[in-house]
């Protein structure tokens, strides 16, 4: 309850300012977020906003989804091998910094204009920012805790089932949620770079055609698309990670 209480706060103080800076700058391009809101509705029930929403909701799941099965093996892997470690780790650091949505022309060479390249490039993006927090949680697991399991002559395979794994899955969950915003901002801008179809690509014709209401009404739908993306990772960990939030709440208790 507070913490709905607290987004509803958050939620309340962003719209008032809007309200404020559309009064203060009195400009078209600059709309109350009662004239967006009713914007948004009638864009999604003349049906004109909900299939650039669906095809953009696509392409962000594929590709956290892939992201996340290409970056969980890569992770563990480094982290329980050091010699593996040894040899990705330099490929991981001379990437990492390099921002990937320079790599954008080249995967639309190679790939055309459809929804791969999109999906392509987000994997691209979160697959670094995971691999590495992935590895660092599996070399962070505590001797103790390895030797309890090595005393239980428990297999490799029983190893990752009942420690590596779980002991992982909370910061994949916190860097999954750190990423959201990264991979949105990669789906806005592939999809206004060569693209028919998305958000991205409704959010810049609207723009282009001077139509700012319903410019706002794509914004709005790409942040409605985010905190529900956001909303599912927190359902996703309070239903994985229960032992990890019950371990929180007995701390923050004492």
């Amino acid at each position: 309850m507070k913490k709905t209480y607290s987004i509803v706060i958050a939620a309340i103080m962003i719209i008032l300012l809007w309200h404020l800076s559309s009064i203060a700058l009195n400009k078209p391009f600059l709309p109350s977020p009662f004239k967006a809101g009713l914007s948004f509705l009638t864009v999604v029930t003349n049906g004109d906003l909900p299939p650039h929403f669906i095809i953009s909701s696509y392409r962000v799941a594929i590709g956290i989804g892939c992201a996340l099965l290409l970056a969980i093996p890569t992770g563990l892997l480094m982290g329980w091998n050091n010699k593996i470690d040894l040899v990705l780790s330099p490929l991981l650091y001379v990437l990492y910094p390099i921002p990937k949505v320079v790599f954008l022309p080249i995967i639309l060479v190679l790939f055309g204009l459809g929804d791969a390249p999109k999906i392509i490039l987000i994997a691209f993006v979160l697959y670094f920012q995971l691999v590495v927090v992935i590895r660092d949680a599996a070399k962070g697991i505590p001797y103790d805790q390895k030797q309890v399991i090595r005393s239980l002559n428990a297999t490799k395979l029983q190893t990752l089932s009942h420690l590596t794994l779980p002991y992982c899955l909370p910061s994949v969950m916190t860097s999954l949620r750190a990423s959201l915003g990264t991979a949105l901002a990669i789906l806005f801008i592939a999809e206004t770079f060569a693209s028919f179809s998305g958000l991205g690509y409704y959010i810049l014709n609207r723009m282009d055609s001077r139509d700012y209401l319903a410019m706002y009404a794509g914004v709005i739908g790409l942040a409605l698309l985010g905190g529900g993306l956001y909303a599912l990772i927190n359902i996703a960990e309070n239903t994985v990670c229960k032992w990890y939030k019950l371990m929180a709440d007995k701390s923050s208790n004492h």
